[in-house]
């Protein structure tokens, strides 16, 4: 009986990809596997031809193999598919050793770059309404020459003759077999002969690169932007790592932000603190006009809804809160003086009135020192 083609089996294509291979089988073997269709021979039989198709298309000899000669290329003496042997763990041992660091059998993983953090300082308006900007990052990056994989230009790497690319060996101690990474090809599973004199075989270069980074409107202090694979490129192709755009935001000269609510002191008067009027005041949008009623103490608070921040976390704008202090006069004339001297003089009679405050305060002291005497 003819067996099927083992990219028909899997289900893709003749160029597929390790990774498009290893996903069609982690799927048709999720599915026909025997420790999970309880008994079936059928689905047994069929997760036989899946395992069988995976163990030689995983295979970068056997696949070249197998695409030259076809089924042929294993009759004599090679290696079939096996049936059963081992657990439902075993068997997915290849897929999923790489994440897990299990399985020993399939290729080591290839060593993905670092991550990079990038810390940039912006201002309050910035912070708060977004922008674009550049960034120059130094890093490593892949190598042009060699195209990341370290070997020279018209010249590959080859798998390694001790592990024969598994990246890894085995160890007799006795009983027992310790498996250890490959001292060949220090677990890559490939040997370069010919260096790229570019990189001299690491498939990575020391480069500064200019990135544009958008900042999303409403970020705060601690806020990070991630730029996938923006990152260091790993060594021989490996996937680039991640860079991380930490925000600082600068302290401002009148606002401070808490949260979606921004902050301000506002000097007024004391004509205006006493007898009330309209003042501008600033907004990250510019002024807007606030009624200060007549009798104001200083400290009160005003609420400007609407006039905050609306953060990245947030479907809400913030409030603004402003709190009006009263201004001393300074650098007063002799007409002035005077004429707060007669203010005051005017108002000396009946302070309980004008100063209920100050009155309310010192009869407590007198009260206070009363109480000592007794």
């Amino acid at each position: 009986m003819s067996k099927r083609d083992y990219y028909e089996t899997l289900g893709v294509s003749q160029s597929a990809t390790e990774k498009e291979v290893k996903k069609a089988y982690k799927k048709l073997a999720m599915k026909y596997h025997p420790d999970r269709t309880q008994g079936d021979k059928v689905k047994e039989e069929t997760f036989k031809e899946v395992k069988e198709a995976y163990e030689i298309l995983n295979d970068d000899q056997k696949r070249a193999a197998y695409d030259q000669y076809g089924h042929a290329a294993f009759e004599q003496g090679g290696r079939g598919g096996g049936g059963g042997g081992g657990g439902f763990a075993q068997d997915f041992g290849d897929v999923f050793g790489d994440i897990f660091g299990g399985g020993g059998r399939g290729r080591q993983r290839q060593q993905r770059g670092s991550d990079l953090r990038y810390n940039v300082d912006l201002t309050l308006e910035a912070a708060v309404k977004g922008k674009s900007l550049e960034i120059k990052v130094p890093t490593f990056v892949s190598c042009e020459p060699c195209d990341g994989s370290g070997a020279k230009r018209g010249t590959s790497a080859r798998t390694c003759s001790t592990c024969h690319g598994h990246g890894q060996v085995q160890m007799r101690q006795g009983l027992f077999a310790v498996q250890q990474t490959c001292p060949t090809c220090s677990g890559k599973g490939k040997v370069i002969s010919e260096k790229c004199t570019s990189c001299r075989g690491q498939g990575r270069v020391e480069k500064t690169k200019t990135l544009s980074v958008k900042i999303p409107p409403g970020v705060d202090t601690g806020d990070r932007i991630r730029l996938s694979g923006e990152g260091e490129a790993g060594e021989h192709g490996a996937p680039a790592g991640d860079l991380y755009v930490q925000v600082n935001v600068r302290d401002h000269e009148i606002f401070v932000r808490d949260e979606n609510h921004l902050y301000c002191e506002v000097p007024i008067s004391f004509v205006t603190a006493a007898l009330g009027g309209d003042i501008e005041v600033p907004t990250l949008g510019g002024k807007v006009k606030l009624k200060i009623p007549k009798e104001t103490q200083t400290g009160k608070m005003f609420r400007l809804r609407g006039k905050g921040v609306k953060s990245v976390r947030s479907t809400s704008t913030g409030d603004l809160m402003c709190k009006v202090v009263l201004e001393t006069p300074v650098n007063l004339s002799g007409d002035q003086v005077d004429l707060l001297r007669q203010l005051e003089e005017k108002m000396a009679n009946s302070s309980k009135k004008h100063s209920p405050k100050e009155t309310g305060f010192f009869d407590g002291v007198k009260r206070f020192f009363d109480d000592l005497k007794n």
